[in-house]
């Protein structure tokens, strides 16, 4: 199953009668259920996020289908399944999900989502304790208000808040943004570990070309509301593609285009961070 839209365009209305504006272009797009680690970049008002939101049915096609996990969304509501059940097997965490919190304690906070999708208490404060551990959020700070935690505590508990009820494909829309980057490695190496090792996939949208070139197994580029690009980052930024939809080329890229031009290094694009690009510098030396 997975995720799947077939000739999907979305529409925003505007001030002006019987105009609007097309966020989405008669998309095509197939995502598997296990086993991706899909970039979603552009420029922004590329549709990126419109996309996203389809994904877990924010957002009902203005024409087309999106069929999520087995559930066909059509843009006639009255003929969409639960959409409850669909997201429950579709987890959105928002650019600033901590703005989703609410909750008296941080503890409550993380156990909302699962007791809304149908847990019994005991089993939501399992695994919100579990998940909490997991994103190394200090038992102390359980029984706190989650409006006195810093930025990347409060982005800690919002995450844990969606990962606690399990959900099959989790979406990321800028995870990263404002975090210093100790919290956001921590984060992305998180999300990452979640993929290798439960096989989850994950969509993420970001503008840090940095971070897809280090996560993601394969990325889409949209531009004007069309997808434009499908396929291997490697291919993407050995290409004029990048460049054509303003894309910055990642940093470990750059230090490679310089030492195969001014130190006759001979490396190719199959590094993915400066970790990997140290460790073939040193073989490069032996």
């Amino acid at each position: 199953m997975g995720i799947s839209f077939k000739e999907v365009s979305h529409l925003y209305p505007t001030s002006k009668r019987k105009v609007f504006t097309v966020a989405l272009d008669n998309i095509n797009l197939n995502i598997n259920e296990k086993d991706e680690f899909v970039a979603l970049v552009g420029k922004t008002g590329s549709g990126k996020s419109t996309l996203m939101e389809h994904m877990n049915a924010l957002l009902l096609p203005s024409s087309g289908t999106v069929d999520i996990m087995g559930s066909i969304i059509t843009p006639k509501k009255n003929k969409n399944p639960k959409l409850k059940d669909v997201r429950k097997k579709v987890g959105f965490v928002f650019q600033f999900p901590e703005y989703q919190l609410f909750e008296e304690t941080v503890l409550k906070d993380i156990m909302f989502a699962g007791k809304n999708f149908g847990m019994k208490e005991e089993e939501a404060k399992t695994k919100a304790l579990e998940t909490a551990r997991l994103l190394k959020i200090d038992d102390d700070l359980l029984k706190k208000s989650p409006f006195n935690l810093s930025g990347g505590q409060m982005r800690k508990v919002a995450i844990a808040g969606i990962l606690a009820y399990n959900p099959d494909i989790l979406l990321l829309d800028e995870p990263t943004r404002g975090l210093d980057p100790k919290t956001a490695d921590e984060i992305m190496d998180l999300f990452y570990e979640i993929h290798k090792t439960t096989h989850k996939t994950i969509i993420l949208i970001s503008h840090d070309m940095d971070l897809v070139y280090k996560y993601a197994t394969r990325v889409v580029v949209l531009n004007s509301s069309k997808i434009v690009y499908d396929g291997d980052k490697v291919n993407l930024f050995s290409s004029p593609i990048y460049e054509e939809n303003h894309l910055s080329k990642p940093e470990v890229l750059k230090m490679i285009d310089y030492l195969n031009e001014t130190q006759e290094y001979s490396l190719n694009y199959n590094i993915f961070n400066e970790q990997e690009l140290l460790e073939q510098v040193v073989k490069h030396h032996e």
